[in-house]
């Protein structure tokens, strides 16, 4: 009788999800041209598995967009610069790491420092167009109001 739990099953034996996650993480390695070859591969010594990996492909959206070593990063370590905590995985060396956080942080503060002066521009850009207006209204409303002269 099978007395051990799915999760000590995988970890007892190295588990077919192990084996399954180290041959993914060998083909992302290696790009988009190995999974095609894997694919292949599948469909000519075992249709069904070259089935399942082609459907796979899809599903991990490997077949169609970025490579797989991109996929690979974003999807491991999360989008650091765009986005999210702005937190980078540290290379090993400290001394490069410092410097990447302070170029980093002086880009970001270069960054803020330039939209506040595209939004002063803008609000100056602004300011003189809607005075221009009122003072093409105050002509436009002066020559009418001119011809009610005081008789004497």
């Amino acid at each position: 009788m099978y007395t051990q739990s799915y999760p000590e099953a995988t970890k007892a034996k190295g588990g077919i999800l192990t084996m399954a996650r180290n041959v993914e993480g060998w083909l992302d390695q290696r790009g988009k041209g190995a999974w095609i070859a894997a694919m292949v591969l599948g469909f000519i010594f075992f249709w069904p598995l070259g089935l399942a990996t082609l459907f796979y492909m899809i599903w991990s959206k490997r077949m169609f967009g970025r490579s797989c070593r991109n996929h690979d990063q974003s999807h491991r370590f999360g989008r650091s610069f765009g986005g999210g905590n702005g937190a980078f995985r540290s290379s090993g060396n400290s001394a490069f790491d410092a410097y990447r956080e302070e170029t980093i942080r002086r880009l970001m503060d270069e960054q803020e420092a330039f939209e506040s002066f595209l939004q002063r521009l803008r609000e100056a850009k602004d300011k003189t167009e809607f005075d221009a207006f009122m003072d093409d209204r105050a002509k436009t409303a002066r020559p009418a109001a001119a011809p009610e002269a005081p008789a004497s």
